[in-house]
């Protein structure tokens, strides 16, 4: 590795450079020989899955199980639901040909599975004592870009989705909010320390075949939002399309009522603009796949480095030990803070003479401080909780600062140039989201004044969120 500071263009200055520079310098992910396609470097899959096994963890508490469903549907499913085909249709990648002659059927590659679980379901369930089926699949889906972005827009992105039925619609709603809330809000939050505005999607924006949509909004550091997850309840739409029933308590044939929600590594890109900073990445510390690398900077101190980062392991930290004490210290010492390590401690020979290493934060590169060898990991264990939560902080403060309080769409449109609006819906309504449109903003999401999350489809008196988006 050869990075230093000046090869990443300035956050203020290009933004989009930035990100693309920070991608490929911190060597996260290349794009793939199919355009729109990506390869997610080991250093990014690493990210991806601490953030995979902290969302895990939360799905199954919350009753999902994991499953896995085929990755190619029949056509004729996607028909079934008149509004879902329509709405994925012109991101649709459809495989006509295979082993040497044409399909029968063409076959659908998973954009979402709604409609191939949804047969399952219809198989599996017979009676109210089924219920509720919660499932969760790991795997991949396809929805052909027009204009890709890394991590942010690609035709094949890495993601969970979950999928439930329910015997009502309260409890069908109640599990799509409980997911947003418990699963992906606590996740963003604590774990990517990325604050999120939580709310209900306008008409025009829910998820197709859906009767109402939750969604976790984000501002990135050049202001605009980046949809960080989506939770839908989908009504009987899909019940009906795939006969979805069940025989009620009373020996009445009912349909069930059902949900989905997914995030995607979009999230990572979320990661990177958010936390991001000129010099490189910032990674919190839950999803580090090197919470502190162990510098040593001469040969003669090696194996005092080693000691230091052996303790740190038996403490529960991630450790990297660089050992390259062949190669410049600057150069690696930069290296590593382009790639957002957490914390950097160094022992050189004068350090250990001292007694002593130096400890360098990635938040605070400038501040390093020397530590009694002694007392390295009470420090280093102190500074990654202390930084975890520096992290989410900061981003919160950003957001505050570039949030607005406006009465009308043409404040909104003003304002959202560099951060975003609220205001009433009622100010906007259909008519005030076209407008919006023609300066490609869009309502991010509604929620009541109080902040809280709004569960029915009346859209009066709530507040809108207007941004610019990725």
């Amino acid at each position: 590795m050869t990075a230093t500071r000046s090869v990443l263009a300035a956050q203020a200055t290009d933004f989009p450079r930035w990100y693309q520079d920070v991608i490929a310098k911190a060597e996260l992910a290349d794009n793939g020989p199919v355009r729109g396609t990506m390869v997610i470097r080991p250093y990014a899959y690493g990210i991806w899955e601490l953030l995979q096994a902290a969302m895990d963890r939360r799905i199954k508490a919350a009753g999902a199980s994991n499953a896995y469903f085929p990755l190619l549907i029949p056509e004729s499913y996607l028909q079934r639901e008149a509004e879902h085909v329509e709405g994925f249709s012109p991101e649709l990648a459809i495989v006509t040909h295979a082993g040497g002659k044409q399909l029968e059927e063409p076959a659908v590659i998973r954009p979402t599975s709604e409609t191939i679980i949804g047969e399952s379901m219809a198989k599996w369930i017979q009676s109210y004592r089924d219920l509720p089926v919660l499932l969760n699949q790991w795997g991949n889906a396809v929805r052909w870009e027009l204009r890709p972005r890394l991590f942010l827009r690609t035709s094949e992105f890495l993601w969970q989705e979950g999928h439930t039925a329910h015997a009502s619609a309260d409890e069908a709603r109640a599990y799509a909010t409980r997911i947003a809330v418990e699963v992906y809000r606590e996740v963003m939050e604590n774990v990517l320390g990325i604050p999120v505005v939580i709310g209900r999607k306008t008409r025009r924006e829910r998820f197709a075949g859906a009767v109402n949509t939750i969604a976790l909004e984000a501002m990135m550091g050049d202001g605009k939002a980046l949809q960080m997850g989506t939770s839908h309840e989908l009504g009987q739409n899909f019940a009906r399309a795939f006969d979805i029933g069940y025989l009620s308590a009373e020996g009445r044939r009912e349909l069930a009522w059902t949900t989905s929600w997914g995030s995607t590594t979009r999230m990572l890109g979320g990661l990177i603009m958010v936390h991001g900073d000129d010099a490189g990445l910032r990674i919190p510390p839950m999803v580090a796949p090197t919470q502190v690398v162990v510098l040593a900077v001469k040969e003669e101190t090696l194996t005092a480095a080693g000691q230091i980062a052996d303790e740190l392991r038996a403490a529960g930290v991630r450790v990297h030990l660089d050992n390259r004490t062949d190669q410049p210290f600057g150069r690696r010492a930069v290296n590593w803070e382009l790639k957002g390590v957490p914390v950097r401690v160094e022992i050189g020979p004068r350090d250990l003479t001292a007694g002593v290493a130096t400890v360098v934060r990635r938040l605070r590169a400038s501040a390093k401080s020397a530590v009694q060898l002694s007392d390295v990991v009470t420090d280093v264990v102190a500074a990654l909780a202390a930084d975890q939560t520096h992290l989410h902080d900061e981003a919160q403060a950003r957001h505050t600062a570039r949030t607005t309080e406006v009465s009308s769409v043409s404040e909104a449109m003003e304002v959202a140039t560099t951060g975003w609006a609220s205001l009433p819906y009622d100010a906007i309504g259909e008519s005030g989201e076209d407008q919006l449109a023609t300066a490609a903003l869009t309502v991010r999401c509604l929620q009541r004044p109080d902040g809280t999350l709004p569960t029915e489809d009346d859209e009066r008196g709530l507040t809108a969120f207007v941004a610019r988006s990725y």
